[in-house]
């Protein structure tokens, strides 16, 4: 059950469809709206350290989209303008396509998803709400600043993937342009400045998010 943003709904109303989302987000297959971009592309057979090394990179890449799911659910619970609420629900279903292209790139790896990523849904809902709880300006300003790190992530593992995975390649590129446009389209909102200590914390954030999710 996904709650529409555009209706009036009491705080347990919502509190009750983010629980599903949660639960859905973390355990039931994803579908997506958009076809894959990796679905007419061919790979030569990847040897085995290549594969290893796709499987890590889309496993991390995989668990960054469940904590965009949960910072959108948990900026959408204390956000006080309708039009920003949107924003959310709007990139909120890209996301969902996002990790429906990983999970299926990692099945077609034989991989598994990250153990923890329970841990990082629960983590970034309460940093979305608490990023609501600072004002729409504010909110805005953390979903701009961590959808252009999050580039700058899926940036780097373009030059990280085997050259042979052609397929996730081009599944992390457009995961990549996404969230560009998701940054662009929080600022249009109106932001404020973060400084330079909160935009440290969100990368030593990320880099622990990341680095764990590699191995586990």
């Amino acid at each position: 059950m996904r709650i529409s943003m555009n209706r009036r709904y009491s705080l347990s109303d919502h509190l009750i469809g983010h629980a599903d989302n949660m639960l859905r987000t973390l355990f039931a297959p994803s579908s997506a709206s958009r076809p894959s971009p990796a679905a007419d592309i061919n790979n030569r057979a990847l040897e085995a350290w290549e594969k290893d090394e796709a499987r890590r990179l889309m496993r991390v890449n995989h668990t960054g989209e469940v904590c965009a799911q949960a910072l959108y659910q948990g900026q959408s619970l204390t956000a006080r303008s309708p039009e920003l609420r949107e924003k959310f629900r709007e990139a909120a279903e890209e996301e969902n396509d996002h990790l429906a292209w990983c999970e299926d790139r990692i099945e077609d790896l034989d991989g598994q998803t990250s153990r923890l990523n329970p841990i990082f849904y629960i983590g970034s809902y309460a940093i979305g709400a608490f990023a609501g709880l600072l004002g729409d300006r504010a909110s805005a300003a953390f979903l701009a600043e961590t959808e252009y790190q999050v580039v700058d992530h899926l940036n780097r593992h373009l030059h990280r993937l085997p050259t042979a995975d052609r397929k996730s390649y081009s599944v992390v590129k457009k995961m990549s342009e996404d969230e560009l446009k998701h940054a662009k389209s929080a600022e249009q909102v109106g932001t404020l400045q973060l400084s330079e200590p909160a935009k440290g914390a969100m990368r030593l954030m990320s880099r622990i998010m990341t680095g764990t999710s590699y191995w586990v």
